[in-house]
């Protein structure tokens, strides 16, 4: 088995934190019919817990599916100023069952550990109050984008298997 280069993992994982909040934050705020979309199957871990693990506010939602309905039914107008981010490879060689993977020295099978900070406004009003937000959030590959070759920009390359948002008071 080939060991993934620093180099490799480096460049992955940062281009990968790039497009992910290039494109979900801005989903958040207008395409909230495709958030589900941007989360792992759900499935479970050993222990009994759910994947995807969603955490708003300290509130737990149950699935991806959820997340989205709360977003698309229950939240005003959002925007989103995300002012860093950083990330960090967590496992370097992620083996899902049953899944078809990237080879070894792709870098396309690590978990990645997104941290982004910014504001965030509530509602229509431009001049509005904002508030500070953090989020963490642990990306994995997707399988999909593995089995794929020069996917379209319509498959996701990392998806949700872990968040919890955090507005900063």
């Amino acid at each position: 088995m080939t060991a993934l280069n620093v180099d490799v993992a480096t460049r992955v994982s940062t281009d990968a934190a790039e497009r992910f909040v290039e494109s979900y934050y801005p989903a958040l705020q207008n395409a909230r019919s495709t958030l589900a979309s941007y989360y792992v199957a759900p499935s479970a871990m050993p222990d009994g817990k759910p994947i995807p693990a969603i955490v708003f506010n300290g509130n737990i939602i149950q699935t991806a599916a959820d997340f989205q309905a709360m977003f698309e039914n229950q939240m005003p107008p959002v925007f989103y100023d995300v002012q860093c981010y950083d990330c960090q490879v967590l496992n370097p060689s992620l083996v899902t069952a049953g899944a078809q993977t990237a080879p070894p020295e792709s870098g396309k099978n690590m978990t990645i550990l997104l941290m982004v900070s910014g504001y965030i406004r509530f509602g229509e009003l431009r001049d509005g109050p904002i508030r500070g937000f953090s989020e963490t959030i642990v990306l994995a590959p997707n399988p999909e984008a593995a089995a794929i070759k020069g996917r379209g920009k319509s498959v996701k390359g990392w998806l949700i298997q872990s968040q919890n948002f955090r507005m900063v008071v």
